[in-house]
Order: C-alpha cells, then sequence, then structure tokens
C-alpha cells in the first residue's frame, strides 16, 4: 500500500498519500519545473490546492493557472492533466476515496 509514502507517479512528479478518512483522502504532490500529470478523468470530486510554484491545468482543453495560494476544482469524469511552470507542490482532495491509488 502506498500510504505515507513517497511514490513516482510520472517523471518529475511524486505523490504521497496520506492516511485517508472514511470518506475522503488527501495527496500531496511535488513537481519538478515542466513536469506533467498526464491527461486523465476519474469518477472522483478534485479539489487541488496549490502550496507553491505555478502551473497550467487543462480541463476538458481549457487551459487555467494556479499559483501558490490558489486552488481549482474539478467534477468527477472531466479530462484534466496539469503542467509545472516552475517547482510546484500541490495538496489534492478527493471525494470519495480513490481506492485506485489507495491500492496502487
Amino acid at each position: 500500500m502506498s500510504v505515507g509514502k513517497w511514490m513516482d507517479a510520472e517523471p518529475g512528479v511524486k505523490r504521497k498519500i496520506f492516511p485517508p478518512g472514511h470518506h475522503l483522502m488527501l495527496m500531496e504532490v511535488h513537481f519538478e519545473p515542466g513536469a506533467e500529470g498526464y491527461e486523465h478523468s476519474h469518477p472522483h470530486e478534485q479539489l487541488s490546492y496549490c502550496l507553491q510554484g505555478r502551473l497550467e491545468f487543462r480541463l476538458n482543453g481549457v487551459p487555467t493557472i494556479v499559483t501558490a495560494g490558489e486552488t481549482i476544482v474539478i467534477p468527477g469524469n472531466v479530462k484534466h492533466g496539469v503542467t509545472a511552470l516552475e517547482e510546484s507542490r500541490l495538496l489534492d482532495t478527493f471525494y470519495p476515496l480513490r481506492e485506485d491509488l489507495l491500492n496502487s
């Protein structure tokens, strides 16, 4: 199980999943400059809070820049990806639990 450990996600991206609640989970994600979170979708609602840096999120192909102290909401089943425009850190919250990540 990957909870509580830093794991490689994509090239230049690593993540740590915190111990989850019954329905909610939190994950910290670190990005090297230029690193990408590949485009994907999932049925879970996601709220991403930028702790550090500047990132370009793409939701259904529409770009949005998020900087330190800002959030972005990603509804379930929306195609999304992200590119770090500089070294960046995110806190991602998911509802309900991402069993696919918890069991990886």
